[in-house]
């Protein structure tokens, strides 16, 4: 457990701030003595707690993105901590993939993740400090959940190709940005959760879950632990990687 002064000072912006991930995030981070901007195009829905402010973004709009961080250096005088957990779901197989919605499913979850770091980071290279932890995916190594060679059904109801591939590009966007940063104080970490319990994954089948060898879904406040460990001093010497969070379903 994390000490309630442990971001004493600290500002953060968490994007996808009304989902349940996204959600928790903000809580544990305001809990641990943050002030937190829970940045959502549903802000309205954002978790309600004197430290946390909801605004309306959409993280597909460069100009939306740097006005919401204007915004929140006008109101702190600063921005230390982005967390990136706006993101979209898609099902399918890759043959009833359209384009349409492989270009709406990589504008949200790759292109607004990139948007939102590259519109932080000025400010955290003046800083001489930053924290960025991105949300990756256990989808982004595995190839996928379903075994559609036993029951293509399964595939029908689970996370599609271009959801895989737009949160595979999120570990490369990790990659690169700490290797840029990594002299100016700023640390880059993607957490990758395996499925977690939430409305993006009611539809999850459960011959699926059966192969998660703890025995269960994730829930948000175990990603979220996992990001305050990454926004915390103890993960200084940490930048660049990848934390799984996935219950054992797929281990490197």
């Amino acid at each position: 457990m994390y000490s309630s002064d442990l971001f004493d000072g600290r500002v953060a912006l968490v994007t996808g701030g009304a989902g349940g991930i996204g959600r928790a995030v903000c809580l544990a981070l305001a809990q641990c003595g943050a002030r937190v901007v829970a940045a959502d195009l549903a802000a309205a829905m954002g978790p309600a707690h004197a430290a946390i402010e909801p605004v309306s973004l959409d993280v597909t709009d460069s100009g939306a993105i740097r006005a919401c961080v204007d915004h929140v250096v006008a109101r702190h005088s600063r921005l230390d901590i982005l967390v990136n957990v706006a993101g979209v779901v898609s099902f399918g197989s890759a043959a009833a993939l359209s384009e349409q919605e492989w270009d709406r499913v990589i504008d949200i979850n790759l292109k607004g993740t990139f948007l939102c770091c590259q519109a932080v980071l000025p400010l955290m290279r003046r800083a001489g400090f930053g924290r960025i932890i991105n949300m990756g995916s256990v989808l982004a190594k595995n190839g996928g959940n379903p075994r559609p060679w036993i029951n293509p059904q399964e595939q029908d109801r689970a996370s599609n190709i271009a959801y895989g591939v737009s949160k595979a590009g999120i570990g490369a966007i990790t990659a690169y940005l700490a290797k840029e940063t990594a002299a100016c104080g700023i640390t880059v970490n993607t957490v990758a959760p395996g499925p977690v319990a939430s409305d993006m994954t009611t539809s999850f089948p459960d011959a699926l879950r059966e192969l998660i060898p703890v025995g269960r879904l994730g829930c948000a406040d175990e990603i979220a632990s996992a990001v305050l460990f990454l926004a915390s001093p103890q993960s200084s010497f940490i930048t660049g990687e990848t934390l799984d969070v996935n219950g054992g379903l797929f281990v490197d």
